[in-house]
């Protein structure tokens, strides 16, 4: 990353010409916090707008001598101690500023400067290291060296497709690559940005969480050749973690794309403009209210050439990065839900299969732990040999923490401590599993118990 491109794009201008907006944007919204607020000092106008006093000071003269605003209270600092308020001229100007739009909050950058910015900022970051991997996917079990198959996708930051049967951790994996993210080297975001003078909302409270002063990572600070906290920062940017968005089943194509609020008249990012410089999730990839080809199509330019072209109701486009790492998780046959030219441009494909015995035992062995119930090894062997082995009953990691949860309640409706037995996990398991029949339909083929036995001795 150039820290002296990046440094010079966020120092704050101290003159209206250096803002790259139209002078237009910032007397709109002077005009309705006046009209919201009433009387509004100068301090407050530089706080909301994240604009250097002196630019609020300039314009304020300026409308001031068109009799748009009166100094309603002086101070003893000169002009920068000013309050305003609006006169009856400026009153019309301001329910016209209403008519353009309500957004009051930060001045939007340019979508130029936003898209240098992200550029910066997702050109040769940090790296994680095996150890890091490893220690944010330490609360799952899961197969020796399975931190090699996520750690360079994560390095790579374009994509990853996860795939296998329900229930194994795909979406805990993802969250977990999500925080292994927020944790890295902070990113500079805006609030908004502004192109042939509308508003588009990049900021999202669930999606951008602040960094607080003094959580600064290293890393970070590194990019400052003094303190960070006496340099200097454009207010209109804000340092925020690595954006992580997760999207389910209600994802649908008009939150990929901008959506203009007809009240606000202001424009909602897509959902992969916030993720920018971050992560974004698609879990149950495939059931989507969108079918897998409409999103391919959507999205096959932006996979492969890491940029995408959005559209506003004028019919204008604009160009901006797609920055992102994409993480796809289903539980569907990716061969049957996706064509090859899709996963040819999923960089990394990671099988999230169910544990064999030797994790299955090591997960209830955990869940047990986590809960604080006695674990059972006579019991646990007459789970795998009833339950599995003899139904043909395939494993999945989250059966363990389940099984245990509904033991517990029995325990607790029946008033007895909790414990694990043979009885009771099968009286778990005839609450949780529904293939009861399932052992009928495969015959008697039953693999061997030795394992099992000297498991339990």
């Amino acid at each position: 990353m150039s820290t002296g491109r990046l440094m010079k794009l966020l120092a704050p201008p101290m003159k209206l010409e250096e803002m790259g907006v139209p002078q237009a944007l910032l007397e709109d919204m002077i005009f309705r916090m006046l009209f919201n607020e009433g009387d509004v000092n100068i301090a407050r106008f530089s706080q909301v707008m994240g604009v250097h006093a002196r630019i609020i000071d300039d314009l304020l003269s300026r409308m001031k001598q068109e009799h748009q605003v009166e100094v309603t209270k002086a101070g003893s600092l000169g002009s920068l101690s000013f309050t305003y308020g609006l006169t009856d001229k400026g009153t019309k100007r301001a329910r016209d500023a209403f008519e353009r739009s309500q957004y009051v909050g930060r001045i939007p950058v340019s979508v130029e400067a936003y898209n240098e910015a992200i550029i910066l900022q997702t050109q040769n970051t940090k790296r994680v290291k095996p150890d890091q991997v490893r220690n944010a996917l330490s609360h799952l079990i899961l197969p020796d060296n399975f931190h090699r198959r996520i750690g360079p996708a994560v390095n790579a930051g374009s994509s990853l497709f996860l795939y296998g049967p329900p229930g194994n951790g795909k979406t805990t994996v993802a969250e977990a690559i999500a925080k292994l993210l927020g944790q890295g080297a902070a990113i500079y975001l805006p609030d908004a940005i502004t192109v042939g003078g509308q508003i588009i909302r990049v900021y999202d409270p669930h999606v951008h969480l602040p960094v607080k002063e003094g959580d600064i990572p290293f890393h970070t600070s590194s990019l400052f050749n003094s303190d960070p906290e006496k340099v200097r920062i454009d207010g209109r940017w804000r340092l925020f973690q690595r954006p992580a968005v997760m999207v389910g089943g209600e994802l649908t194509m008009d939150a990929l794309d901008l959506r203009f609020e007809p009240v606000s008249k202001v424009y909602e990012a897509p959902l992969q403009l916030k993720a920018n410089g971050g992560m974004f999730l698609i879990d149950d990839f495939g059931r989507q209210q969108i079918s897998p080809q409409e999103l391919l199509n959507r999205w096959i330019v932006p996979l492969e050439s890491e940029v995408d072209f959005l559209r506003l109701q004028s019919g204008q486009s604009l160009e901006v990065p797609f920055k992102q790492l994409i993480v796809f998780s289903t539980n569907l046959d990716p061969d049957q839900l996706v064509d090859g030219a899709f996963l040819r441009r999923i960089q990394m494909k990671v099988e999230v299969g169910g544990p064999d015995e030797k994790l299955f035992y090591q997960i209830f062995m955990s869940v047990c732990k986590q809960y604080n119930v006695p674990f059972d090894k006579k019991s646990f062997v007459h789970l795998l040999q009833k339950q599995y082995r003899s139904r043909g009953r395939v494993m999945q990691a989250v059966h363990p923490r389940d099984i245990v949860k509904v033991i517990i309640a029995i325990c607790d409706y029946e008033g007895m401590p909790v414990q694990i037995t043979p009885e009771l996990v099968d009286e778990a398991c005839e609450c949780y599993f529904v293939d009861t029949n399932m052992a009928a339909t495969l015959g008697d083929v039953r693999p061997s118990t030795a394992p099992l036995m000297a498991m339990a001795n």
